[in-house]
């Protein structure tokens, strides 16, 4: 498949040039590569030199990441960056990166395929980032160490670390991945009794006793896996693409 053509079909659906994200984020296609083509897809959550050297190992022309080239900002081609480059160029390896348009899409999202993975159903969103809604809320009726027991099994039987400082029975659950922990704050102010989340500072902690809500913290890596899997198996059965998920786990 023609890498223009997949690029614009990614950007359509993902709708990154509609969506607000941070600065160093750059959305969509970041690097190209010669031949212009793909034939075989890489999905990662990270965009960094271990990541490359596995997705070319696996022969993939093109890698899909959360968090892409540029998320430590502008430095210089050297070290460790001009290696992670000039593999990629030499490889002929595409990177295309999707940050809060895949957390918040509404079927392929992280939000959503972790909520689909502890059965629960989206009703609404809260976290709202310049006009997105960045996570997504869910009614439910379920006590809270099944809620615990579902996202460990969502997790491949990851750890889950509880702050119970909520009910016993959680009826209004919020869901944003990755690093939105320390929105435990807002997370109350929008009704949520329970927030599943990937990691949170210390205080969030503390914050969430005091402010009567619980928190499930199942870690920013393993909660940010689910999207680009999602998104690459969307290639492989609309455009027959094979892919191949490239696992380097932070445990953080």
């Amino acid at each position: 498949m023609l890498l223009d053509d997949l690029t614009d079909h990614l950007d359509a659906q993902l709708r990154v040039s509609e969506l607000p994200d941070y600065a160093n984020a750059v959305n969509g296609l970041q690097l190209a590569n010669r031949s212009g083509r793909v034939t075989r897809i890489a999905a990662a959550v990270d965009a960094t030199l271990p990541v490359v050297r596995k997705a070319v190992e696996q022969r993939a022309d093109l890698l899909i990441v959360h968090h892409g080239l540029f998320w430590s900002g502008l430095q210089p081609w050297t070290g460790a960056t001009f290696e992670r480059m000039s593999l990629a160029v030499e490889s002929g390896l595409a990177i295309y990166s999707a940050h809060l348009p895949l957390d918040a899409h509404p079927e392929l999202g992280n939000n959503a395929r972790l909520a689909a993975a502890m059965g629960l159903s989206p009703d609404g969103g809260f976290l709202n980032y310049k006009g997105l809604d960045v996570g997504l809320t869910c009614t439910t009726e379920l006590p809270r160490e099944e809620l615990v027991a579902r996202f460990t099994t969502a997790l491949g039987g990851g750890r889950v670390h509880l702050c119970a400082g909520g009910p016993a029975v959680c009826r209004r659950v919020g869901i944003s991945t990755g690093g939105s922990g320390s929105e435990v704050a807002a997370a109350a102010k929008a009704g949520v009794d329970t927030f599943v989340t990937g990691e949170g500072p210390h205080w969030s902690y503390t914050l969430a006793e005091e402010l009567g809500i619980n928190v499930l913290y199942g870690g920013h890596y393993a909660t940010e896996t689910f999207g680009v899997k999602a998104l690459a198996a969307d290639l492989q059965q609309r455009f027959g693409l094979s892919w191949v998920f490239v696992d380097h786990p932070t445990g953080l």
